[in-house]
């Protein structure tokens, strides 16, 4: 899977040094990535129009809509 952004490839080399990954991980990213200019940072996609919320208590039923029925 290649690097998504700069901050991604500083980190995995982080965990390269601290010995928490292996070299061929990194260099299996590092290949697939290639030459690409990234982004130093890979901003959060924004959220769709937000859900309309579940009601929690049942709908009172009135007394006028009562006597229609």
């Amino acid at each position: 899977m290649p690097f998504k952004s700069k901050a991604q490839r500083r980190k995995f080399a982080q965990l390269l040094v601290e010995g928490k990954i292996s070299d061929k991980t990194y260099e299996e990213w590092n290949r697939e990535t290639g030459r690409k200019e990234l982004p130093e940072r890979v901003k959060p996609k924004a959220n769709k129009k937000a859900k309309a919320k579940k009601r929690k208590t049942k709908r009172r039923v009135t007394r006028k809509s009562k006597k229609r029925r």
